[in-house]
């Protein structure tokens, strides 16, 4: 296998301190990026969501999945016609891949990004050592008021990939952490990411999460920032913090630094947050 794949996850570990099967994962997903770019993929697309915000922004936690919203609306979407180009790309590198569309079930829907039975989702998988899988979701009926700008990656060559700008990122955040549908499961990840948005210091761009609320809430109207806020202190009231804790453990380094989440701290983050 070309060392690409060691050259990536030896510069995770420098900058990120993720070594080994982390550090090997984040190198697929960057040369699965790279195929991407290479297949004209974006220039339909733009990419969102957890590792987005790790890659280009430096968000300290491990993020799995790869996430991407269309920049117009087209329910006949079908990613199959970039799989060659994605294949080819990793084979350059000496790894054969499988990537396949996975069938929708209730538990996919509502793990999915934002709740949308739209999103389509792909595994693309390699044997190296151990089974290194991504789930790739593709997001075909986009809700509107997003921007993007473009973001450089360096390795595994230099090319410009189209994402969420911060506040539009912020608001997809905060839409799935309001409106996630998980009964009694709690994602501790979505309040990792919340503390990092307003420590710092970035706006939430109410007009996307207003698109995205009034496109999944039937019924719904939309919310001012009084109206924002409170929805967030009602949700806080009502956090379980040990499992929110829990949940993001396994994702971050240094699990000290969630000690000090309480009610009384997630709330005076709420008077910190900045909306636009």
């Amino acid at each position: 296998m070309d060392n690409i794949f060691l050259q990536i996850a030896e510069s995770v570990e420098r900058e990120k301190g993720d070594v080994g099967r982390r550090g090997l994962h984040e190198a697929f997903q960057q040369v699965a990026l790279a195929g991407l770019y290479r297949s004209g993929f974006f220039d339909r697309a733009a990419f969102y969501g957890g590792t987005c915000l790790r890659l280009f922004h430096g968000l300290d936690r491990f993020s799995e999945d790869l996430d991407f919203s269309l920049l117009a609306a087209d329910e006949t979407f079908d990613l199959s016609t970039y799989f060659n180009t994605i294949r080819a790309e990793f084979a350059a590198y000496g790894a054969e891949i499988k990537i396949e569309k996975k069938a929708k079930t209730t538990s996919s829907q509502v793990e999915s990004a934002f709740l949308k039975t739209n999103t389509v989702i792909y595994d693309l998988s390699a044997k190296v050592k151990d089974t290194i899988r991504i789930k790739i979701e593709v997001d075909t009926m986009p809700p509107p008021g997003f921007e993007i700008e473009p973001k450089l990656l360096l390795l595994p060559f230099s090319f410009y990939t189209p994402c969420f700008v911060l506040p539009d990122l912020f608001a997809g955040k905060m839409h799935a952490l309001l409106f996630r549908k998980w009964k009694s499961r709690v994602k501790g990840r979505d309040w990792y990411d919340f503390e990092w948005y307003v420590r710092n210091g970035v706006s939430l761009g109410l007009l996307h999460f207003n698109a995205r609320k009034l496109q999944s809430e039937k019924d719904s109207v939309a919310f001012s920032e009084d109206d924002l806020r409170e929805t967030l202190r009602e949700r806080i009231h009502s956090l379980d913090i040990n499992q929110a804790r829990e949940e993001v453990a396994p994702f971050v380094r240094d699990s000290k630094a969630l000690e000090i989440w309480s009610e009384e701290y997630f709330l005076e983050l709420v008077n910190r947050l900045k909306v636009y």
